[in-house]
């Protein structure tokens, strides 16, 4: 199994950052079991970064592991639509360790 690398990008520490923040942690926690690496990047604080990446709307996440790349721009909470923009798979109940 390979390992995700996202980026979220955010403006700020307002409440749709945070909830942004704990949209994407939450898919990652339960979807992603351990094998990520998240970075959240506020954009107001590092614009260079957003510049050269061309974020022009915030919340974006990005995939950048493994390729190839994917972005999803703005609301996170719908997790589904979430993991299909980012194209990942999601684990079985078995490769979960869950049962009935």
């Amino acid at each position: 199994m390979s390992e995700f690398v996202l980026k979220l990008y955010v403006a700020g520490r307002t409440p749709r950052s945070e909830q942004s923040i704990r949209h994407i942690r939450e898919i990652c926690d339960r979807d992603l079991l351990g094998r990520y690496h998240l970075v959240v990047i506020d954009v107001l604080e590092r614009p260079q970064l957003a510049e050269n990446e061309k974020i022009l709307a915030t919340p974006t996440v990005v995939r950048e592991l493994p390729l190839p790349l994917r972005r999803v721009v703005g609301d996170l909470s719908n997790h589904e639509r979430v993991l299909i923009g980012l194209d990942i798979s999601i684990p079985n109940d078995e490769e979960r360790g869950e049962s009935e």
